[in-house]
């Protein structure tokens, strides 16, 4: 397998894993789903510890709704899981789910 074939593969492999791909010939089905279901509640979790307010805001749909997110959403190679935070509550905001965050002021943080 050249260099190219090889790269290729990976790349199918990665889509099938963290954005819903079709799984490569090859792989083990059921085995690319678990790892997919095991990093999506990965990141999942970790977006509700950065965001515990916008959790709880959702309340027993906050798995559902991060699921939908995340199918639309994959993440890219530098994103950083703060920013994921972010665009999942701009997501939420933007689809009705919860109110726009009232910003504080810089000078009255604290």
């Amino acid at each position: 397998m050249s260099r190219a074939e090889l790269a290729a593969a990976q790349a199918e492999l990665l889509r099938a894993v963290l954005a819903g791909g079709p799984v490569p010939d090859g792989f083990d089905a059921a085995a690319v789903r678990v790892e997919a279901a095991a990093l999506l509640a990965k990141r999942r979790r970790i977006v509700a510890q950065l965001a515990p307010g916008v959790a709880e805001e959702v309340g027993d749909r906050y798995a559902e709704l991060f699921a939908a997110y995340a199918a639309g959403n994959p993440r890219v190679t530098g994103s950083r899981f703060r920013e994921d935070a972010a665009a999942f509550e701009t997501w939420l905001v933007e689809r009705g789910e919860i109110e726009a965050p009232k910003r504080k002021r810089w000078w009255k943080r604290g």
